[in-house]
Protein backbone atom coordinates (compact mmCIF):
# COMPACT_ATOMS: atom_id res chain seq x y z
CA UNK A 1 0.00 0.00 0.00
CA UNK A 2 1.60 3.44 -0.85
CA UNK A 3 1.80 6.27 1.68
CA UNK A 4 -0.57 9.37 0.89
CA UNK A 5 1.30 12.54 0.42
CA UNK A 6 -0.16 15.42 2.47
CA UNK A 7 2.40 17.88 1.63
CA UNK A 8 0.17 21.08 0.81
CA UNK A 9 -2.79 20.25 2.71
CA UNK A 10 -2.15 22.92 5.46
CA UNK A 11 -2.18 25.70 2.25
CA UNK A 12 -5.51 24.30 1.06
CA UNK A 13 -6.81 24.18 4.63
CA UNK A 14 -5.67 27.66 5.35
CA UNK A 15 -6.69 28.96 1.83
CA UNK A 16 -10.65 27.48 2.78
CA UNK A 17 -10.66 28.62 6.62
CA UNK A 18 -8.69 32.16 6.45
CA UNK A 19 -11.82 33.57 4.36
CA UNK A 20 -14.29 32.08 6.53
CA UNK A 21 -12.88 33.36 9.53
CA UNK A 22 -11.80 36.74 8.32
CA UNK A 23 -16.12 37.03 6.91
CA UNK A 24 -17.03 35.69 10.28
CA UNK A 25 -15.49 38.07 12.23
CA UNK A 26 -16.66 40.95 9.93
CA UNK A 27 -20.45 40.12 10.59
CA UNK A 28 -19.47 39.91 14.35
CA UNK A 29 -18.32 43.34 14.16
CA UNK A 30 -21.01 44.71 11.69
CA UNK A 31 -23.72 42.96 14.84
CA UNK A 32 -21.94 44.69 17.45
CA UNK A 33 -21.58 48.04 16.05
CA UNK A 34 -25.52 48.07 14.90
CA UNK A 35 -26.39 47.00 18.74
CA UNK A 36 -24.41 49.71 20.06
CA UNK A 37 -26.57 52.15 17.78
CA UNK A 38 -29.77 50.62 18.49
CA UNK A 39 -28.82 51.43 22.46
CA UNK A 40 -27.47 54.94 21.60
CA UNK A 41 -30.70 55.72 19.27
CA UNK A 42 -33.02 54.38 22.05
CA UNK A 43 -31.16 57.12 24.84
CA UNK A 44 -31.52 59.35 22.34
CA UNK A 45 -34.79 59.28 21.95
CA UNK A 46 -35.35 58.43 26.06
CA UNK A 47 -33.66 61.85 26.65
CA UNK A 48 -35.29 63.74 23.96
CA UNK A 49 -38.99 62.84 24.77
CA UNK A 50 -37.91 63.74 28.40
CA UNK A 51 -36.72 67.35 27.31
CA UNK A 52 -39.44 68.12 25.23
CA UNK A 53 -42.41 66.50 27.93
CA UNK A 54 -40.56 69.49 30.02
CA UNK A 55 -41.22 72.40 28.47
CA UNK A 56 -44.83 73.92 27.23
CA UNK A 57 -45.04 75.15 23.98
CA UNK A 58 -44.89 72.74 21.25
CA UNK A 59 -41.70 75.03 19.54
CA UNK A 60 -39.84 74.98 22.40
CA UNK A 61 -40.45 71.08 22.53
CA UNK A 62 -39.11 69.94 19.44
CA UNK A 63 -35.98 72.12 19.50
CA UNK A 64 -35.17 71.08 23.28
CA UNK A 65 -35.76 67.07 22.01
CA UNK A 66 -33.33 67.38 19.05
CA UNK A 67 -30.57 69.27 21.37
CA UNK A 68 -30.90 66.22 23.91
CA UNK A 69 -30.94 63.86 21.43
CA UNK A 70 -27.77 65.31 19.47
CA UNK A 71 -26.04 65.63 22.53
CA UNK A 72 -26.99 62.09 23.33
CA UNK A 73 -25.87 60.92 20.38
CA UNK A 74 -22.59 62.69 21.05
CA UNK A 75 -21.78 61.67 24.15
CA UNK A 76 -22.24 58.03 23.29
CA UNK A 77 -19.96 59.00 20.10
CA UNK A 78 -22.47 58.04 17.28
CA UNK A 79 -21.83 59.87 13.97
CA UNK A 80 -24.83 59.68 11.89
CA UNK A 81 -24.69 60.46 8.41
CA UNK A 82 -28.43 61.49 9.16
CA UNK A 83 -30.80 62.60 11.95
CA UNK A 84 -34.37 62.77 12.68
CA UNK A 85 -36.48 63.75 15.49
CA UNK A 86 -39.97 63.93 15.19
CA UNK A 87 -42.01 64.81 18.76
CA UNK A 88 -45.61 64.49 18.89
CA UNK A 89 -46.46 67.11 21.19
CA UNK A 90 -49.94 67.57 21.12
CA UNK A 91 -50.64 66.47 24.54
CA UNK A 92 -48.92 69.57 25.48
CA UNK A 93 -52.17 72.10 24.62
CA UNK A 94 -54.51 69.65 27.22
CA UNK A 95 -56.73 70.92 29.72
CA UNK A 96 -55.13 71.53 33.01
CA UNK A 97 -55.67 68.37 35.18
CA UNK A 98 -55.30 66.06 32.06
CA UNK A 99 -52.41 63.64 31.16
CA UNK A 100 -50.93 63.01 28.12
CA UNK A 101 -47.47 61.62 26.67
CA UNK A 102 -44.96 63.36 24.41
CA UNK A 103 -44.06 60.74 22.10
CA UNK A 104 -40.25 61.16 20.09
CA UNK A 105 -39.01 59.07 17.36
CA UNK A 106 -34.99 59.52 16.59
CA UNK A 107 -33.76 58.12 13.15
CA UNK A 108 -30.51 57.70 12.39
CA UNK A 109 -28.48 56.64 9.49
CA UNK A 110 -25.25 54.83 10.54
CA UNK A 111 -22.22 54.68 8.05
CA UNK A 112 -20.78 50.90 7.74
CA UNK A 113 -18.93 51.50 4.47
CA UNK A 114 -16.00 50.65 6.32
CA UNK A 115 -16.34 46.98 7.26
CA UNK A 116 -16.30 46.31 3.24
CA UNK A 117 -17.76 42.32 4.49
CA UNK A 118 -19.77 40.67 1.41
CA UNK A 119 -23.78 41.19 2.20
CA UNK A 120 -23.40 44.06 4.45
CA UNK A 121 -24.91 47.34 3.23
CA UNK A 122 -22.99 50.35 3.63
CA UNK A 123 -25.10 52.17 6.04
CA UNK A 124 -28.37 50.74 8.16
CA UNK A 125 -30.54 52.79 9.55
CA UNK A 126 -31.86 53.02 13.20
CA UNK A 127 -34.92 54.03 14.92
CA UNK A 128 -36.31 53.95 18.41
CA UNK A 129 -39.50 55.43 19.79
CA UNK A 130 -39.72 56.24 23.37
CA UNK A 131 -42.75 58.83 25.55
CA UNK A 132 -42.44 60.86 28.67
CA UNK A 133 -45.53 62.07 30.61
CA UNK A 134 -46.25 65.29 30.49
CA UNK A 135 -47.43 66.86 34.37
CA UNK A 136 -51.27 67.13 34.54
CA UNK A 137 -51.18 69.66 37.01
CA UNK A 138 -48.89 72.42 35.70
CA UNK A 139 -49.38 75.29 33.72
CA UNK A 140 -50.34 75.38 30.44
CA UNK A 141 -49.29 77.94 27.61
Amino acid sequence: MRGHDERGSSSVEAAIIIPAFVLFLGLVIFAGRTALAHQAVQAAAYDAARAASLERAPSVAQSAAADAAAQTLANRELRCSSTGVDVETSALGAPLGEYGTVTVEVTCVVDIGDLAVPGVPGSTTVTASMSSPVDAHRERP
